[in-house]
């Protein structure tokens, strides 16, 4: 009988060594891209001082994991650094490489991830200058990049935000297939999340070039591949100014290399009609 009781928990013992054995599934993870517009004094009621609170709230209650934002100025980050402290930020201002000038702010939760390796680069003709301006570029145009890993199932991706020129036609162009290059370069083949403001629809040569099979370096985007679609088909809408069958989509998450979208959303929310943004966030969860 005692022999018996040995052998089982000899057997008891060997099964629980192999579930522990067992690499942890990785949870899913939301991303969203938000252009919080940056802070103007002419916003009068829409300026970022009454709307600050809200949008930090929004990213708490939706538990974004990662973030990418765009139109930052170094007092907004501040604020949001303020506001969710429980996030890591990676970003410089684009007009000087340092506080000057608009973020493209990328944010990630510090006790999910670590912080592998992180950088930025302008989209023009010379990236590693600070400052420089792209082609024919309203604006210096900046994307920042972070190279994660999951605390718990040890997965590493690579996540950048950017923020495309409003204007610039050939900016948009060659920003796109600069970016696309760096995306290949510096992902080392992990699997890949981008988000950001392209100013450029679904539909325009731009999103086309980005999302074109025939390219290997090409993207996914969330909202074709994802099996639940929420929220209109527009995401810019000028603080509800612009009439609703006019207001144009051109916030955006891509992926690649093996993540799979579970759900996308646009969050067109409003407290007493009161946006949170004159972007509403875009929103999707990947695994």
């Amino acid at each position: 009988m005692k022999k018996i009781a040995f052998l089982s928990l000899l057997i008891l013992g060997a099964s629980c060594s192999q579930v522990k054995q067992q690499p942890t599934k990785p949870a899913p993870i939301n991303v969203m891209s938000f252009n919080i517009r940056y802070d103007n004094p002419e916003d009068s009621l829409d300026n970022w001082k009454f709307r600050k609170d809200r949008a930090a709230n929004a990213v708490r209650f939706y538990d974004v994991d990662v973030l990418g934002t765009q139109e930052v100025l170094h007092n907004q980050l501040e604020d949001l650094k303020q506001r969710l402290p429980e996030y890591g930020v990676v970003g410089v201002g684009r007009e000087d490489g340092k506080e000057k000038g608009e973020y493209s702010a990328l944010w990630y939760k510090k006790n999910r991830f670590d912080l592998l390796d992180s950088g930025y680069f302008w989209l023009s003709e010379t990236p590693e200058v600070p400052g420089s301006k792209g082609w024919d570029g309203a604006c210096e145009r900046i994307a920042s990049w972070a190279k994660l890993k999951d605390k718990t199932s040890g997965k590493e991706f690579f996540a950048l935000n950017t923020h495309l020129d409003h204007v610039g036609v050939v900016a948009r162009r060659e920003g796109i297939s600069l970016m696309l290059d760096r995306v290949n370069q510096l992902s080392g083949g992990l699997p890949v999340i981008v988000t950001g403001d392209f100013n450029s629809e679904p539909e325009s040569d731009v999103i086309k070039h980005v999302t074109d099979p025939a390219n290997p370096e090409h993207l996914t985007d969330a909202r074709l591949a994802s099996p639940v679609v929420y929220g209109p088909a527009w995401s810019f809408h000028d603080f509800g100014k612009i009439p609703y069958q006019h207001r144009p989509l051109i916030d955006y998450v891509f992926v690649r290399n093996g993540f799979d979208v579970l759900r996308y959303g646009v969050l067109a929310e409003t407290e007493n009609e009161a946006f949170l943004s004159d972007h509403a966030p875009v929103l999707v969860t990947v695994e």
